[in-house]
């Protein structure tokens, strides 16, 4: 069965990045399953076909964005692709040209002092306390998100505090997201990444980061 006709297939045109969001279903793919079925779709390999691999290639850690191992692109390349859940949620991406990673979080009305002063940059909380109440969860999901999904795409690395990053205010960007200030961990790798979220029914945010 084809899980694409499941789910909302999203063009990122100007990345060649394609989408495939599932959510509201009683009965939503499994991760893996909603990757394959995108890479199938893409490919034209059988879903069945497409081989998957969780494991970093660096440390063998499951962590990072997950690497396609069968079928390669039409140049002998391998694919980048990544997949993320939150609840009955489901979103995949894929791309040929350009490594990419997916955050996707549940906005909660609180998530703390602590935890906000170890997830965003000063510059950031203070954005957030600018804004109205009932709108500050669901655009500190977004930029959460935004940042899960650059440590997916960036993949190995040593570890970075995420408040050392700060990126533009969601709402504020027209829904492509930049790194406004990053480290020197990162080189000049933080000025050809672009934030592009992705509509996903419920509360919560999603976005995927590609690498241009």
């Amino acid at each position: 069965m084809d899980v694409t006709t499941e789910g909302e297939l999203v063009e990122l045109e100007e990345t060649g990045v394609r989408v495939l969001v599932f959510a509201g279903s009683r009965r939503p793919p499994s991760a893996d399953s909603a990757l394959r079925g995108l890479i199938a779709n893409s490919s034209g390999v059988p879903a069945e076909d497409v081989e998957l691999e969780h494991a970093c290639a660096t440390c063998g850690a499951r962590h990072g964005r997950v690497a396609v191992a069968y079928p390669l692109t039409p140049s002998g390349a391998p694919w980048y692709a990544d997949v993320a859940v939150c609840g009955d949620a489901v979103v995949a991406a894929a791309a040929t040209r350009h490594p990419l990673g997916i955050g996707m979080e549940s906005a909660t009305l609180d998530a703390g002092e602590a935890i906000d002063e170890a997830a965003f940059h000063a510059e950031e909380r203070l954005a957030l306390d600018e804004l109205d109440t009932a709108r500050r969860p669901l655009v500190r999901a977004t930029l959460w998100a935004r940042k899960t999904a650059f440590l997916r795409a960036i993949g190995h690395t040593d570890f970075i505090e995420p408040s050392r990053l700060a990126l533009t205010i969601p709402g504020r960007d027209g829904g492509v997201g930049r790194i406004l200030r990053s480290v020197p961990e990162f080189g000049s790798v933080w000025s050809r990444v672009e934030f592009h979220d992705i509509p996903v029914p419920g509360n919560r945010a999603a976005s995927v980061a590609v690498i241009a």
